[in-house]
């Protein structure tokens, strides 16, 4: 028996016999010069395999719209972007018609500098949409040699797919009657295989690397997509542990959908709210099925950076369907998050040595007024469809929300001077991200409606851990006496102006730290829908005595691991 070690994907269980999936990857193509007079004949076979790959795409696109969602029909827009785009066609013509290459070359090589350049990015986002790029690149050499290699034909029996990459038509295209989960060499949890997994409801385990070769044809495989692990070949008591496994997964997810309607209530009869962390106004659906009360986190970056994303209509019908779906609950919209290699083509600046720590949020977003103003306008039209509320990230200091502010105002004149209504008593806060702000915390609140704090950059930029990093990641610990400091200080700022304090980082999601936010007294949790029950499980079991008692013990903390252990101790007593 062999254990194989990942990265968690999507959550579940499967037991199954391996099938290798070769995909349809090309490990080489042929290069030979061209004449001129074959130069039309070659742009002529180029034009052809755009428009059948073009319209290959938005088959998928609309067969993903239908079956999944928006969220996973953009992927594939996405692509239908990459073949439409002029630099990339520009730079293919080049070759075809100035270097006198063959289409294929120019199209294998032209992609090639475009996935060299993104896996040199710094931002794991932009690694991941090499992928992508790879995917466009496969399917145009599919119809420029007129191949079609699809290796999961024919496939009549229940089996866990095992791939060194998987590229999201793949997966699109799969038998989902017949594959159970999927193993993986590359990717993480954010990845667009991640997300696509997840949609289908498929358990998943990513980053295997080269492990993912030591898998054969046939052999028995155990996946737990939670724990990101795979076991080949498992022995009968292991066998065993995992169907028993499987089972405890299926009851325990029967079991928590009967807290949907069901409050978030301590013992002690203690409230606190319970929202979800989206990406698009579909995802709204699925928070409501697992009985979110409201939007915590509407994180509109991923809806400006795509397709026709700057547009005021676009973003206004956007937001507005997400309004509508979440009814009477709250929806939390922050601006766009965007900068650094996360950076809109328009505004493409110089490389920064320190992207996370560069033109990004706030900063971004008062350096490019119209951009930010259309957003804001969109955010207050559409807020007549629900109760919308805007949030503003990586605020720094009071200048920055004061000019937020003022620009706010100057985006509600012009929708008055338009006759455009908006709610007149739109709530305005800010996220408490950087060490800065949750220090000033108690006068950000002065101009503040609410508090959200995102753990993920506030755990980084405290303890100056890049957790995208291997080498240091182990370091970014929520339970850091420095964090905890950072948070209770900001929750106390929040309260004493009468304000609440919510939680939109990964934390939130955490039961693991539920009693220590519930004592530090956190008034809402908002996190990925999928941990909406668990955490209202943890919080039913506690009494708010309890949690202050907890939080009071791990402010007197000297250390991470000491708190780690502190708060494992707690929760395996109750």
């Amino acid at each position: 028996m062999k254990k194989l070690a990942g990265v968690p994907g999507s959550p579940g269980i499967a037991i199954g016999k391996a099938f290798i999936y070769a995909g349809n990857d090309f490990s080489e193509v042929a290069r030979h010069a061209i004449a001129k007079t074959q130069v039309k004949p070659e742009l002529k076979r180029l034009e052809t395999a755009l428009e059948a790959a073009e319209k290959e795409l938005e088959a998928f696109r609309q067969r993903a719209l239908k079956e999944m969602g928006k969220e996973e029909a953009d992927i594939f827009a996405a692509h239908i972007m990459m073949l439409q785009d002029p630099d990339f066609h520009e730079q293919v013509t080049e070759r075809i018609t100035g270097s006198l290459e063959n289409a294929e070359w120019a199209v294998w090589n032209v992609c090639l500098a475009f996935m060299q350049a993104m896996m040199a990015s710094s931002d794991p986002v932009f690694q991941e949409r090499a992928a992508d790029v790879r995917d466009m690149r496969q399917r145009l050499l599919n119809h420029l040699l007129a191949e079609n290699r699809v290796s999961q034909d024919g496939l009549d029996r229940d089996a866990i797919l095992v791939a060194q990459d998987l590229l999201p038509s793949e997966i699109l295209t799969m038998d989902k009657n017949h594959i159970k989960a999927i193993v993986v060499g590359t990717g993480s949890s954010t990845s667009h295989t991640a997300i696509l997994a997840r949609a289908l409801s498929i358990p998943a385990v990513l980053g295997l690397g080269a492990a993912s070769r030591e898998i054969k044809n046939n052999d028995i495989l155990a996946v737990d997509g939670s724990k990101g692990e795979a076991l080949v070949n498992p022995g009968k008591d292991a066998l065993e542990a995992y169907q028993k496994g499987r089972a405890r997964y299926q009851r325990k997810a029967k079991e928590l959908t009967k807290l949907k309607d069901l409050p978030a209530e301590t013992t002690d009869g203690c409230r606190v709210a319970l929202k979800a962390n989206i990406q698009v106004p579909e995802e709204g659906e699925a928070a409501l099925l697992n009985g979110a009360e409201g939007i915590g986190l509407f994180r509109s970056e991923f809806l400006i950076l795509g397709p026709n994303g700057m547009d005021e209509e676009h973003q206004m019908q956007a937001y507005s369907k997400a309004l509508k779906i979440m009814g009477n609950n709250p929806v939390t919209i922050r601006t766009a998050d965007i900068g650094g290699d996360k950076m809109l083509p328009e505004f493409k600046a110089a490389n920064e040595k320190n992207p996370l720590l560069g033109w990004r949020g706030i900063r971004f977003s008062l350096a490019q007024p119209s951009i930010f103003k259309a957003q804001l306008r969109a955010i207050l039209r559409s807020s007549v469809n629900g109760k919308a509320r805007i949030m503003f990230p990586l605020i720094s200091s009071l200048e920055e929300l004061e000019q937020a502010l003022a620009i706010l105002k100057e985006a509600k004149a012009e929708c008055r001077k338009k006759r455009q209504p908006y709610d007149e008593n739109i709530k305005t806060g800010i996220m408490i991200e950087v060490p800065s702000a949750a220090m000033i915390a108690d006068i950000l609140a002065e101009k503040s409606g609410f508090f959200s704090i995102g753990t993920n950059d506030l755990i980084q930029y405290s303890l100056a851990i890049d957790r995208e990093n291997e080498r240091v990641n182990y370091l970014a610990q929520p339970a850091h006496p420095a964090v905890i400091r950072f948070l209770k200080m900001t929750i106390d700022a929040a309260h004493k102006q009468g304000i609440k304090a919510a939680m939109c980082g990964e934390m939130a999601g955490n039961p693991a730290y539920t009693p220590l936010l519930l004592g530090l007294g956190l008034d809402e949790f908002s996190m990925t829908a999928s941990s909406i029950p668990q955490v209202k499980k943890v919080i039913r079991k506690l009494s708010m005595k309890d949690c202050r008692a907890l939080a009071h013990e791990a402010l007197q903390g000297i250390s991470a691991t000491k708190n780690a252990q502190l708060l494992k101790a707690w929760m395996k007593g109750r």
